[in-house]
């Protein structure tokens, strides 16, 4: 991977703080011209900085009530590993998985459910199919109908640049 220039890093948190403005905009924002912008997005995707353009929609607007993050002892295998990453990746529930260190657990996931009806079956489902692999699991359910402080964003990371 090349290194990375001021104005690679610059454009990059602009992106993360908003990637819906045109290169047009960046350009003048960034006090580059617009082919430079379109070149440096080019070299962020091909160099895999940049994973997906995407927008972080308002969960609670779209029916999900509640956000689970569990936690999780598992037996550890290559076996098992092969299992979780198939068994995540097959459920549209999970938007994040991941290898962990602490409070003795080893793995976490967080999970997105319309009710806590929903998210029982879910936990119950997991359990029924995969509870063999499964030492101890702890679960924080938080309500995204509640208070928010701070909304999910990847916007913030954006304003890191700035310090």
């Amino acid at each position: 991977m090349e290194k990375l220039r001021s104005t690679d890093y610059k454009l990059l948190f602009e992106l993360i703080k908003n990637s819906h403005r045109s290169d047009r905009e960046l350009a003048r924002v960034l006090k580059v011209s617009q082919p430079t912008v379109t070149g440096i997005r080019n070299k962020l995707v091909k160099e895999g900085l940049i994973q997906e353009f995407t927008i972080i929609p308002n969960l609670s607007k779209l029916g999900f009530e509640i956000m689970a993050i569990i936690c999780v002892k598992a037996r550890p295998s290559e076996e098992l590993t092969e299992k979780a990453i198939k068994v995540t990746m097959s459920n549209p529930n999970i938007i994040f998985a991941a290898r962990a260190d602490g409070m003795g657990k080893n793995a976490m996931f967080i999970s997105l459910h319309k009710n806590y009806s929903e998210y029982s079956s879910f936990i119950a489902n997991l359990m029924m199919e995969h509870g063999k692999d499964v030492e101890d699991y702890d679960t924080l359910l938080i309500s995204m109908r509640g208070l928010i402080v701070k909304p999910f964003s990847l916007k913030y990371i954006g304003d890191l640049d700035e310090k």
